[in-house]
């Protein structure tokens, strides 16, 4: 073999390996998730991060699978902050409530955040002492809709509207049957009233919809009521109940068994509620009678909350900023690979540059 064919022959390997290499990324690209990464949408400005500051995030119920997941965003977000934290779980009880809402007043903390109650007749007297010390209330789901309100800087949530109408429209859009709905709700909560209002609506302008039933049953109640009052819809509508709407999932945690029971399989489920864990094994198992959830991204709004109480910090107006509900199906999850919902999204990197005065790149 002469020089020159050698020299061919080692031009060949070398385009043949890069030609492998291309190859291999291709597949590689190729196995990723059809979906494209969202952009951030949320602020690119605010005040850098307010140092040594103490907050406190009291819990409705921390059994509320919603709250609980956006602690954790928040926890996330305080840590980067370098706050101190501290958590109390007001256990669905008013009076337990109550008592950490007059600790955080009393331990002098800067910011307290109200995760899933609202601001009643029987805590305004709070609200004014803490406005009174210069402490700032933002909420979780402390109101019907995000933003700010009398009693709190901000609320931080996705538009009530938006999440039911997407429950809803995915209830209408993927059948062509007549519909019969139920609705399963808990009327203590502002936001699960607005995201009922919406449903309704959005079934009254369906031609082949019918609402047949508002149920109203406490969220911690679920597990033990649902069977009885599947029982009871059934014996009442029949066969005219095709669809359930709720507006958190520990419904339909509850509600498989009864359902088989009564040999009620053909039951869509829709959840517009905060997307749990539980719902998102159900959904990606693609045979649970759990069709979807319009999950909220509890990430983002955690550290949405710990933006706005840096923007209070530092005498700033809120961000004005509402995250967007997200469809969750088994398709979605499946594309997710075990990620988060919210993770093609990279608020992260967008409030870091904020806290840290550096542009994101």
């Amino acid at each position: 073999m002469n020089q020159t064919t050698t020299i061919s022959h080692y031009i060949k390997l070398v385009f043949h390996s890069l030609y492998i290499r291309l190859l291999l990324v291709f597949i590689a690209c190729a196995a990723q998730p059809t979906f494209a990464a969202d952009n951030w949408d949320g602020p690119t400005s605010g005040p850098v991060k307010q140092p040594a500051k103490k907050v406190t995030f009291i819990s409705q119920d921390f059994k509320n699978s919603g709250i609980s997941a956006a602690f954790r965003g928040f926890e996330g977000a305080v840590r980067e902050l370098g706050w101190e934290l501290k958590l109390m779980n007001g256990d669905g009880n008013e009076e337990t409530i109550r008592a950490a809402i007059e600790l955080a007043i009393a331990a002098r903390d800067d910011g307290i955040v109200l995760g899933g109650f609202a601001i009643d007749q029987k805590l305004l007297d709070l609200a004014a002492r803490a406005k009174q010390a210069k402490i700032v209330l933002v909420g979780w789901h402390a109101a019907a809709e995000p933003g700010p309100t009398k009693e709190l800087f901000v609320n931080v949530g996705s538009a009530s509207a938006a999440a039911a109408k997407m429950a809803a429209d995915f209830v209408v859009q993927n059948n062509n049957e007549k519909i019969g709905v139920v609705i399963f709700s808990d009327n203590r909560f502002a936001v699960a009233n607005a995201k009922v209002e919406h449903m309704k609506a959005a079934v009254a302008a369906c031609k082949r919809c019918k609402l047949l039933a508002v149920e109203n049953i406490l969220i911690p109640n679920a597990k033990v009521e649902i069977p009885a009052a599947v029982e009871r819809l059934n014996q009442l509508y029949g066969k005219a109940w095709t669809h359930s709407l709720a507006i958190n999932d520990a419904y339909f945690d509850a509600i498989k068994m009864p359902l088989i029971s009564i040999n009620r399989g053909d039951i869509q489920n829709v959840s517009a509620g905060d997307g749990s864990a539980k719902a998102f094994n159900r959904i990606k198992s693609g045979s649970s009678q759990q069709a979807a959830t319009i999950a909220e991204p509890m990430n983002i709004q955690g550290w949405q909350l710990a933006d706005e109480l840096n923007r209070a910090f530092a005498g700033q107006a809120a961000s004005g900023y509402i995250s967007k509900p997200i469809l969750v199906t088994t398709q979605l999850i499946n594309q997710l690979n075990g990620e988060e919902i919210d993770s093609t999204i990279d608020y992260k990197r967008g409030y870091l540059s904020i806290w840290l005065g550096k542009p994101a790149k």
